[in-house]
């Protein structure tokens, strides 16, 4: 039976910073640390930074967790673009 390997440049586990933006909305936070949290589970608070737009219209929402494979990184990216609040994920 063969191995599928995948390739990436990342040396499991690494720190690992989650952007996710949207309208600015006292929700958006707690989403995305929700979302986050269900595929690391061992982030904390003091890990996240907001950062509001110029004008105050949008957050950016900042979460660096310590991931542990590409599978966990993709699962949590689907998650975030799949919720209806989330405008970007970087």
């Amino acid at each position: 039976m063969s191995e599928i390997v995948e390739e990436t440049l990342f040396e499991f586990p690494c720190e690992f910073p989650i952007k996710a933006m949207g309208k600015h909305s006292g929700e958006l936070e707690i989403t995305v640390i929700e979302i986050v949290s269900r595929h690391a589970p061992d982030t904390h608070n003091h890990q996240v930074k907001s950062k509001p737009s110029k004008d105050g219209n949008y957050l950016a929402v900042t979460i660096t967790i310590v991931a542990t494979s590409k599978q966990q990184l993709d699962a949590i990216y689907q998650d975030l673009v799949d919720h209806p609040h989330i405008l970007y994920a970087l």
